[in-house]
């Protein structure tokens, strides 16, 4: 191996780096001996100076005072921002209502038919537990409303990812000019979402509609424009020699051919239009979302858990009947599936009305289990038992205090120790290495813009956060996605566990770390690394799967040994896919980590949630603008561009 390895090696002149990360690291060194010196003798201080700082609180305060001042009167909001949210709030009330109309019997019945009809009788009747399970948990007027929520925001976001993706899929132009956009708004936090919308249409409905559709859209866009562009070509060819037109074409060609990818755009704005729903409870959304945070806010795990297990039974729900619909694309319809659709719909329309008949349309208090009450006795019992004391291993408590101390304390202390000028050093060297000047640019460019926001030392503590949670995922995900790779059995004992977590919403994951660690910020770096551990698992298992066999086949015949075919094989030749799992694995943790300032994460999370709480909109758009920009610092310093990630490949 090590001769077959030596002979791949290029060649060059002495005195010239042999591959061309050893130039940019040359490059690199030239330019930091000349401008080093120059910026340690102006800065010699860690922290970012005050001369570099623009205070935009005063004119964002402003602004905000005019916004509020000039609502009820100004052409702009009367005409046209005023309609907007009157028409999202009667949406939602017209489907909440009509749910209630429907009654609890019939919600369920037309749940499981649908199920049953799109995916068979086993998730037909997973269906109705999921919701009879809601309405148990005394949960079922909340779900009613984050479910009437949901359905007015997945048909926004369909509506407009649809017709940003028709714009992208047909013209180059259009594709070139939104992807920077749909790049930037898929890195964001979805805390990020919350304060312009708030500073526009105030606390409430409308804006958590609308911030939940500005989250939900780019999947349905992107994934409109993929299904456009690659369809395929002899196909389009055939329909444009019979003399179709242009919006013929569309309609009867490249739709039809792009329904697989237009399915699964909905699979992914429905999760994501869930997710944002309930985390826009923070700005008055209602349903689940609310039940959770007040919770949260209390640190009441037991009510926390009884409105975050509903939530967790929705976003199983919608996700597998959506993944089933698109699974059924492409086969033969059954016999008679027409009036077996027929079938179903009457009977859910008959017990619907049986229900309402029989004055049960709300779920019966008797039929009640009250869980939060069990539930903190059992974190109270965790409290006195496990938290700290125990011998050996000590407490979860005594787990979280010593990572705060040992890691997350001694590292931001470290990188706010540091000359801001040598932080913008570190992000361009990464950024440079692994992408083009451009993108170290782009990423120097946004951490300076934290620094003139004047956010620095918060922003560092975020980033210490993030960087700790990176770390402990990438140990865990990678040595799990290697032995997924390397054992079926492993690998399906571990598929159903990774499929539930990908569906929770992010808000779930602060209930059971709140309930093991109490509040902190290492409760929020516990989160962000469960959070984001199943998609570095699957990234990691998938592109380790896709290694070339005969590339293996050969190690094997020059006696290499499974680790050496690992080390010296499957890892370079993966090189692309872990890239990506590192990148997944920081957006997502930062997204977290955001909402870590819920439960005690401090940093930009606390200010955004301070500036949300107490109507400070200038220190929560601050810290908003400080995230995208972290946001997109680690997106670009993590993500490989295309042009070398082929040339790793």
């Amino acid at each position: 191996m090590a001769a077959l390895t030596a002979t791949t090696r290029k060649t060059s002149p002495p005195g010239i780096p042999a591959n061309g990360a050893a130039r940019k690291l040359l490059a690199l060194a030239l330019l930091a001996a000349v401008l080093v010196p120059l910026a340690a003798a102006r800065w010699s201080s860690g922290t970012w100076p005050e001369a570099l700082t623009v205070d935009v609180s005063a004119p964002l305060a402003a602004t905000s005072d005019w916004i509020i001042d000039n609502r009820d009167t100004h052409p702009l909001f009367l005409h046209f921002l005023g309609h907007v949210s009157n028409a999202v709030v009667l949406s939602v009330r017209a489907v909440y209502l009509a749910l209630l109309a429907v009654g609890w019997a019939g919600v369920t019945a037309v749940s499981s038919l649908v199920a049953w009809r799109v995916a068979g009788v086993r998730l037909a009747l997973g269906t109705a537990a999921a919701f009879l399970a809601c309405g148990l948990l005394g949960m079922w007027v909340p779900t009613m409303q984050t479910l009437a929520l949901m359905v007015v925001a997945v048909a926004a976001s369909v509506l407009v990812g649809v017709l940003l993706g028709l714009a992208a899929g047909l013209s180059a132009r259009m594709d070139r000019a939104l992807r920077p956009v749909l790049d930037t708004m898929q890195v964001l936090p979805a805390f990020a979402y919350l304060l312009p919308v708030v500073l526009v249409f105030g606390i409430g409905v409308p804006a958590a509609v609308l911030a939940t559709v500005v989250y939900a859209a780019p999947p349905m866009a992107r994934l409109t424009a993929l299904g456009l562009r690659g369809a395929d070509k002899e196909v389009l060819e055939a329909v444009e020699s019979l003399g179709a037109t242009a919006r013929q074409r569309l309609l009867t060609a490249r739709i039809p051919l792009a329904r697989r990818e237009l399915l699964l755009g909905l699979n992914q704005t429905i999760m994501m239009a869930l997710s944002m729903a309930v985390i826009a409870s923070v700005i008055g959304a209602g349903g689940l979302g609310d039940r959770v945070y007040q919770a949260l806010a209390s640190v009441d795990v037991g009510a926390a858990l009884a409105a975050g297990i509903p939530i967790v039974l929705l976003a199983v729900v919608l996700d597998r009947v959506t993944g089933a619909a698109g699974a059924r694309l492409g086969r033969e319809p059954a016999p008679h599936a027409r009036a077996r659709w027929a079938y179903a719909l009457a009977a859910a329309a008959a017990v619907a009305v049986a229900g309402r008949l029989a004055g049960r349309l709300e779920w019966p208090d008797g039929w009640v289990l009250g869980i939060a009450e069990p539930v903190n006795r059992a974190v109270d019992w965790m409290t006195d038992h496990l938290y700290s004391g125990v011998p050996v291993i000590g407490g979860t408590a005594d787990w979280a205090g010593h990572f705060t101390t040992w890691v997350l304390d001694p590292l931001r202390d470290g990188l706010q120790w540091l000359p801001w000028w040598s932080v913008l050093l570190l992000v361009a060297v990464p950024a440079w290495l692994i992408g083009t000047w451009r993108t170290a640019l782009t990423a120097v460019l946004a951490m300076a813009a934290i620094g003139v926001l004047g956010v620095w030392n918060a922003s560092l503590d975020t980033l210490s956060q993030v960087l700790a949670a990176v770390a402990v995922t990438l140990v865990i995900g990678l040595a799990t996605g290697v032995a997924a790779a390397r054992s079926d059995r492993f690998a399906r004992l571990l598929r159903p566990v990774l499929d539930v977590f990908q569906t929770m919403p992010q808000f779930v994951y602060l209930i059971p770390v709140v309930a093991l660690f109490g509040v902190g910020r290492a409760p929020a770096v516990a989160a962000a690394v469960v959070y984001a551990l199943p998609a570095v698992v699957r990234i990691t298992a998938q592109g380790l799967r896709q290694v070339d066999p005969a590339a293996l086949e050969s190690a094997r015949s020059l006696g290499a040994t499974g680790g050496q075919q690992l080390r010296q094989v499957q890892l370079p030749l993966a090189r692309p896919a872990l890239l990506l799992a590192v990148n997944q694995g920081v957006v997502l943790v930062l997204a977290v980590v955001i909402i870590g300032g819920l439960v005690g994460g401090g940093a930009l999370g606390y200010d955004v949630v301070f500036g949300l709480a107490q109507g400070d909109l200038a220190t929560g758009l601050v810290a908003g603008a400080a995230i995208v920009c972290l946001g997109l610092m680690l997106d670009r310093v993590t993500q490989p561009t295309e042009r070398r990630t082929a040339k790793g490949a």
